[in-house]
């Protein structure tokens, strides 16, 4: 199984979505950013790290939201959602992913994310963002 951090980040009301490039897994899809913990990290270390790498974007971790598990063709993942806030909505990297975006919440339902995903929107469509 593959432990991975996704942020669930937000600036001025707005949360940050990612869609995955097209020539990758699930290529296409949306999702919270975030990656692969490395061992010896903490899942928030290992968020920050990710985001860091990523998007060049320095962010906060408030607090873990919720944990969703999905088998996928390639294997299992256990995505490990925290709330994070940043100080900025400038990208001025965006190497890993086809496209971003900084939604509102009722947005969410309007993007194609992938399975893993899926749940932290639903909950998040429910609970509002809790930080």
């Amino acid at each position: 199984m593959k432990i991975v951090a996704a942020g669930i980040i937000y600036n001025n009301g707005k949360i940050l979505i990612a869609q995955r490039k097209l020539n990758k897994s699930l290529g296409g899809k949306w999702e919270f950013p975030g990656g692969k913990q490395e061992e010896g990290e903490s899942l928030e270390q290992c968020l920050k790290r990710e985001i860091q790498e990523e998007l060049h974007l320095s962010i906060t971790v408030k607090k873990y939201f919720m944990t969703s598990e999905y088998s996928y063709d390639f294997g299992t993942i256990s995505l490990n959602a925290f709330f994070a806030e940043s100080p900025t909505q400038e990208i001025s990297y965006m190497d890993s992913h086809e496209e971003i975006k900084w939604v509102e919440l009722n947005q969410l339902k309007d993007f194609d994310f992938a399975p893993a995903d899926r749940p932290i929107v639903s909950k998040l469509q429910q609970t509002g963002l809790v930080f």
